[in-house]
């Protein structure tokens, strides 16, 4: 997958990184799972479990949460 520094697009609203403020996004992040794919801004199939959280991108696979 690729790294939170390589991200074409905010993982959790789904604008361009490199675009725009996402301090908010970041503050959000320390709390919720993403909810976009960093690499192509699909929307990722989310699943939060007592243990942590897993994303799926239908194109780049699982992120987990640890």
């Amino acid at each position: 997958m690729t790294a939170v520094s390589e991200a074409l697009w905010c993982d959790r609203c789904g604008e361009p990184a490199a675009e725009g403020d996402h301090t908010a996004c970041a503050a959000a992040r320390r709390l919720e799972p993403p909810r976009y794919c960093p690499t192509c801004r699909r929307r990722m199939k989310v699943q939060v479990l007592p243990a942590g959280w897993s994303a799926t991108c239908v194109e780049h696979g699982r992120l987990g949460s640890g």
